[in-house]
């Protein structure tokens, strides 16, 4: 009798990410899940008139995941948005010196907001929303550490001008909440979305 063979396990939907960015790739590898594609969604992140910081990066992180989900209709798509707050006042993704500079005269000194925003949508449509708040506080910069930290380049494209795991680490004298979170994806809301929605690796 000629030997059997098993039958291959069809895959499941597959896990499309929502973002270019790479640090929510490292993230999500830490905790052992990797994203079949990486989908960026290209929308206008300019907030809306009286919108509160919450809502935006609510909003955003949704807007993500729909634009991406319309086009990969049958997988499940993870979408954020990272957005760092003074009170109620948005700070800017840093794409000059200029917006650097403003955020640092803002952020110096202070405390301030990281709030970050997560969505999923699965193949069936059903969709998870979950927004994570973290108090940051910085200390008084001098004006020597300012002209350095702006000369490193390391504040490009990042929202409120720095990130927590490069040179910036070294102004925050206190955190309260998720690290990951400001980094740019809370690890553990984001694995009870996925299991919660029924992905599995």
């Amino acid at each position: 009798m000629a030997p059997t063979t098993a039958a291959p396990v069809a895959a499941g939907p597959a896990l499309v990410l929502a973002s270019a960015s790479p640090r929510r790739l490292d993230l999500l590898a830490q905790v052992g899940v990797t994203p079949d594609r990486v989908d960026p969604a290209d929308i206008d992140e300019t907030p809306l008139r009286d919108e509160t910081p919450r809502r935006h990066a609510l909003r955003l992180a949704l807007e993500k995941a729909q634009v991406v989900a319309a086009r990969a209709p049958s997988d499940f798509v993870l979408a954020a948005d990272t957005v760092v707050a003074v009170g109620r006042r948005i700070l800017p993704k840093a794409e000059t010196e200029a917006d650097v500079l403003y955020c640092l005269k803002l952020l110096s000194g202070r405390n301030h907001k990281v709030l970050t925003g997560v969505a999923l949508i699965a193949p069936d449509g059903r969709t998870a929303t979950r927004l994570v708040e973290t108090k940051v506080s910085f200390k008084r910069l001098s004006d020597v550490e300012r002209d350095s930290y702006v000369a490193s380049g390391q504040w490009r494209g990042k929202a409120g001008g720095y990130g927590v795991q490069g040179l910036a680490g070294g102004f925050i004298t206190d955190l309260q909440g998720s690290y990951p979170s400001v980094v740019g994806l809370p690890l553990y809301e984001t694995l009870n979305l996925l299991s919660g929605l029924g992905y599995r690796p």
